[in-house]
Parts: C-alpha cells; sequence; structure tokens
C-alpha cells in the first residue's frame, strides 16, 4: 500500500509542476491539479493540504538528490575521470527528475524568491554549481568548474537555445563542452 502512496503522491507533484509551469503558481488552483489527475479534492488533500506543501515536497526530493550528488563528488579523486563522471550524473538527474522542476522555477521566479522552498533550492543549486571547484583551484579554474556545471544545466533547457537540435544531441554536447572545461581542453 506504502508504493501506491508514493505514487500517487508523485504523480500528483509532477501534474501540480505541469499546470504551475502552464498556468503559473499563483493561477493554478488544487481543484485544477486534482481535475487533471482525475481525482477528488479530499483524495488530493489527503496527500497534500496546500500548493505550498506540494511544491516544498519537490524542492525537498530535489535538494536531496543534490545533496547526495555533492557529497558523494566530495568522495571523488581530482582527475578529470572523476570530475566528468560528476557531469554525467548531473546530468542523469535532470534528465530523470530535475527538469520540470527548473522549468517551473524560471518560469515562476517571483514565487521561488518568496517561499522558503525557492531558497533552498538555490541553497542547493550553489553548493551543486561549486562541487568541482576545489578549495586550492585558481580562479580561472574554479571558474571553469563552476562553468561547466551550468553548462550541464543549460544544455537541459531546449528553450534557452537557438540550436535545432534533438534533447539527447544537445545533452551530449553541453556535456562535451563541460568535459573540456573540467579537464583544461579550452
Amino acid at each position: 500500500m506504502a508504493g501506491r502512496r508514493t505514487d500517487t503522491r508523485e504523480r500528483i507533484q509532477q501534474v501540480a509542476l505541469e499546470l504551475f509551469a502552464e498556468r503559473g503558481y499563483d493561477k493554478t488552483t488544487l481543484q485544477e491539479v486534482a481535475e487533471r489527475l482525475e481525482i477528488t479534492r479530499p483524495a488530493l488533500y489527503y496527500h497534500f493540504r496546500t500548493k505550498e506543501a506540494i511544491l516544498a515536497s519537490v524542492v525537498e526530493r530535489l535538494t536531496e538528490s543534490m545533496d547526495e550528488l555533492v557529497a558523494w563528488a566530495g568522495e571523488q579523486p581530482s582527475t578529470a575521470e572523476a570530475r566528468k563522471e560528476v557531469l554525467a550524473r548531473i546530468s542523469g538527474l535532470l534528465e530523470d527528475q530535475w527538469r520540470p522542476l527548473f522549468r517551473f522555477a524560471q518560469v515562476n521566479q517571483g514565487v521561488m524568491r518568496e517561499l522558503p522552498a525557492g531558497e533552498r533550492m538555490q541553497q542547493g543549486l550553489i553548493a551543486m554549481i561549486s562541487v568541482l571547484a576545489a578549495p586550492g583551484d585558481d580562479p580561472v579554474r574554479g571558474f571553469e568548474a563552476r562553468l561547466a556545471v551550468l553548462a550541464v544545466v543549460l544544455g537541459s533547457v531546449p528553450f534557452l537555445f537557438d540550436l535545432e537540435l534533438p534533447d539527447e544531441r544537445r545533452t551530449a554536447v553541453a556535456l562535451e563542452v563541460a568535459g573540456k572545461l573540467v579537464s583544461g581542453g579550452y
């Protein structure tokens, strides 16, 4: 039974994010979320009482995965291969679960600034962007490391680039550029 509850919560999160991105956070109601899911409002309330609770749960899941990635990356050797693996894992998480939240955050920047979930997401992003920058790096190397992470993130957002590439190819290009940045290829 716990598996069904988790599946329902994840479906609610996914559909709510879609609606928040389409209509805007402020204009979306819980009734609309319930209707899109084809469930009753009481069924939705069983899982989430407010839009803020839905958003907070999505951000918490995102930041937990960021924290896990940052911790894992901190245990890796400072080699070009390890840095490329960190970038590949970031890319995988973007493809798997982060993209809808990033799209939502981009469309609803005002909301993200106002809610505690937005601050938590910002802290997680800063930690993730800094994951490849070592404390002893010279400023150029530290900047390249941060740019590499941003290249992977930006490569997953199709509407930011005027590149007529399929998602998989755009992601591969972003990883190639990021890999060059962390291995001194530029």
